[in-house]
């Protein structure tokens, strides 16, 4: 379709999950292109500034705009597209929930050593990092089921793929950093069982997930 959105995509990658996950709740009709991070085509490079997906492909008469950085084509997707709101209306609030996007993001950084140092004591810092992060959020959380209580946001788009990983960490490591996080583990449950969370990757990213684990020797795999 000449007007569909194309969103350049890797398997793996959760802002690209962001990105995908605002598209559905939108109801947005959109084509995904996945690309190999670790050979990316001429094409991408010339349309990527920071070499980085996700990029969205905008349809326009005057040929093709293209997006790059996760937050902004969320931005732009709640501004330009119809369906559900994802943003609150009050100002001070929608700011707010930028503020803890941009928390979301913090996250997903240490989440990245966790996931791939294989140096015991960097794995341990990161895991007592993502523990500390989600404590300071447990401490925010109302009665859910979502960030902002019944609605889902954006800042339930930013969690959403931080929680995934944690689908198969689970079953490699005791890694305790939910330990008595009673509403975030029920937001996490929530985000999980979502028609726009569960779609926004492919039904082998676990194995893909492990793969790349095993890529990285990730200490993630040896730990008690």
């Amino acid at each position: 379709m000449a007007n569909t959105l194309t969103l350049i995509s890797h398997h793996l990658c959760p802002y690209v999950q962001r990105a995908a996950i605002a598209l559905a709740e939108k109801g947005v009709t959109f084509e995904r292109v996945n690309i190999d991070l670790a050979a990316k085509p001429d094409w991408f490079l010339k349309i990527s500034p920071l070499g980085k997906v996700p990029l969205l492909q905008i349809p326009q008469a005057s040929g093709e705009a293209v997006l790059f950085e996760s937050s902004v084509i969320c931005e732009y997707l709640e501004e330009t597209q119809a369906g559900a709101k994802l943003h609150p209306t009050d100002a001070l609030e929608r700011a707010r929930h930028r503020g803890w996007m941009e928390y979301g993001s913090s996250i997903l950084s240490d989440l990245w050593g966790f996931e791939t140092t294989g140096d015991a004591d960097v794995f341990a810092q990161k895991r007592q990092a993502i523990a500390a992060k989600f404590a300071t959020i447990e401490a925010v959380l109302g009665d859910g089921p979502y960030f902002a209580g019944a609605d889902f946001s954006l800042v339930d788009a930013v969690f959403a793929p931080a929680f995934r990983y944690f689908d198969l960490f689970d079953t490699l490591v005791d890694h305790g950093i939910f330990d008595g996080l009673v509403r975030v583990s029920a937001w996490r449950q929530a985000l999980a069982e979502r028609p726009s969370v569960r779609a926004a990757v492919g039904s082998d990213y676990n194995a893909r997930l492990m793969t790349f684990l095993r890529e990285h020797d990730a200490y993630l795999l040896r730990a008690q």
